[in-house]
């Protein structure tokens, strides 16, 4: 997220209302299967993705990708996804296979922002219900003030893949539909070996460079 993605914190919105859901149901767009994001059973073999084990991205045009690398041990825990002036992070997790994570998941991700001081609104997306809010960042001039995120999540057969949208795709329109055509074109390769709900998994370093205008990098 940039410096302009902050600004002042002046409110405190309340979430919408949205249908109850049972924490342990599935979140996910209707169309997940045919639209995306995919299982690697529903991904188009053909097509040039970046493989980087526990995700494949499809590469694109300005697509700048980013490994984020855990401290001590070496391991890749997120990827980056700089795109149409917004950045777009994403995680995939393990889950059961009759239920889903993200209702869960994202109750606990808006109890961690407001302990830190911070605002959240809940709102439904074209990935279902999704958190807007609001984190506590000092800008380069000293003022206090709001850093904007996005955070969305979709449960699969067995993996949530959770991704958090922030810079342009946050108020522009145009922005934010290509960084949300971008995390449905995401496929999800959960593998077959057992794992405990909430795991990672596991990332790896892809063994070619940059391929179809997509840049890989760790940082």
């Amino acid at each position: 997220m940039s410096d302009n993605d902050i600004v002042p914190d002046e409110s405190n919105p309340d979430a919408a209302d949205l249908p109850e859901a049972a924490n342990d149901a599935k979140s996910a767009p209707e169309d997940r299967a045919t639209a995306g994001p995919f299982d690697a059973t529903e991904a188009n073999p053909a097509r040039p993705y970046v493989d980087l084990g526990g995700l494949k991205i499809l590469p694109r045009e300005g697509l700048h990708l980013r490994l984020e690398v855990e401290e001590g041990t070496n391991r890749v825990v997120a990827v980056g996804l700089d795109y149409a002036g917004s950045t777009l992070q994403v995680q995939a997790f393990a889950a059961p296979r009759s239920s889903g994570l993200w209702h869960e998941i994202r109750e606990q991700i808006e109890d961690q922002i407001l302990k830190q001081g911070g605002q959240s609104t809940i709102q439904n997306g074209v990935f279902g219900p999704e958190l807007v809010a609001g984190v506590p960042a000092t800008a380069p001039d000293g003022t206090q003030g709001l850093r904007i995120a996005r955070f969305v999540g979709v449960d699969g057969p067995r993996w949530l893949l959770r991704g958090v949208i922030a810079g342009e795709a946050i108020q522009n329109p145009a922005a934010q539909a290509a960084v949300e055509e971008l995390f449905r074109s995401v496929v999800v390769v959960r593998g077959t070996a057992p794992m405990p709900p909430r795991d990672l998994i596991p990332l790896t370093i892809p063994k070619t460079g940059a391929t179809g205008g997509a840049q890989s990098a760790a940082s």
